[in-house]
């Protein structure tokens, strides 16, 4: 177990060479000049004299190479850089950004977890009634509508036409914005706990559904094991049954995608992000591309892959820890 706890660690050095290599390449390729927003240009031609000066204090004027072997120099050393943008050092903006995105995540996995679980259980234990078929509706609707359109609708019911009809300020939810005040890292104060509702709820629409449907498939397919039948002979009721021996063993494949889930939804809650105007992560890295804002960019995504890597990690060894089937070893030469 250590050695391959070790091996899959070494594992993130090239992913993350790779994906910042291949960012950094990226951005001397699309089209657009640095100079230009840092002197905030506009479009207007940069006079030579500020643009040398910009050049020669971001290292703009060294060849590629150069400033490829920079990059990462200081990347070991733990400094991500300056915006070009804001002039902040990225090491700030990440520690604004990540936890917002951390927390929304969070609770979207939370939302996944329980509703999806819930659902998934109750239509397999229910086969072919109505609960089976209303889940298998929603759920089939929740994964084909685009993240963006249900955002920008949930934005209008909830938010737009409540305010038009003059509801009570309990039942308007905002449609922008992030929670200032947290308690105990997880939980917005009273009055911002509003702002969190609906883009978690977005955020989380697509992995309910594929919960939902993963603990359907699985709970059928346990119901036929033996151990099943013995179970019913033994005399256990019904509840304990589906939840003790039929659920334990069908949510080792849930448990898996949920845990890649929240790896994902980390850095790739950009559409949610913006269409709610959360600050995190993925709103702060599209922001960053349009300008062409390389630190801020290279400096989030540098994070991203670290930690997609280490969640990936841990699901992997939690996986091999509820089935007794896996075996993390040697590989037979």
């Amino acid at each position: 177990m250590t050695g391959y706890v070790i091996r899959r660690l070494l594992l993130v050095i090239p992913v993350v060479w790779g994906a910042l290599t291949i960012l950094f390449i990226l951005f001397f390729i699309v089209p657009g000049d640095p100079v230009e927003l840092m002197a905030g240009a506009s479009g207007r031609a940069v006079p030579e004299a500020t643009r040398q000066a910009i050049e020669q204090q971001f290292g703009l004027d060294d060849p590629i190479i150069v400033q490829y072997g920079n990059f990462w120099k200081r990347t070991l050393t733990g400094d991500l850089g300056t915006s070009y943008a804001s002039r902040r050092p990225v090491s700030d903006i990440l520690g604004e950004t990540f936890p917002n995105s951390l927390r929304l995540a969070i609770w979207a996995i939370i939302i996944e977890t329980v509703i999806g679980i819930s659902a998934g259980v109750l239509a397999a234990v229910r086969q072919y009634s109505f609960a089976d078929g209303l889940t298998t509706v929603i759920t089939a609707l929740a994964a084909s509508i685009p993240v963006f359109v249900l955002g920008f609708l949930f934005q209008q019911v909830f938010g737009v036409f409540p305010n038009e009809q003059g509801w009570p300020e309990w039942a308007r939810m905002p449609v922008q914005g992030t929670p200032e005040h947290w308690n105990f890292f997880l939980f917005p104060s009273a009055s911002d706990w509003r702002y969190l509702i609906l883009p978690m709820i977005v955020l989380a629409s697509v992995g309910t559904a594929l919960v939902a449907r993963m603990t359907r498939t699985t709970m059928l397919e346990v119901a036929r094991a033996d151990y099943m039948r013995t179970a019913r002979a033994k005399g256990l009721n019904e509840r304990k049954v589906v939840l003790r021996h039929g659920l334990r063993n069908a949510l080792i494949p849930v448990v898996t995608l949920i845990g890649l889930d929240l790896a994902n939804l980390i850095g790739a809650a950009i559409i949610t992000e913006t269409v709610f105007n959360w600050r995190g992560m993925g709103r702060q890295i599209a922001t960053s591309i349009f300008r062409r804002d390389a630190p801020v960019v290279l400096g989030l995504t540098l994070v991203l892959v670290v930690a997609y890597v280490l969640i990936n990690l841990l699901v992997d060894l939690s996986y091999g820890f509820f089935d007794p089937r896996v075996r993390v070893g040697k590989e037979k030469s």
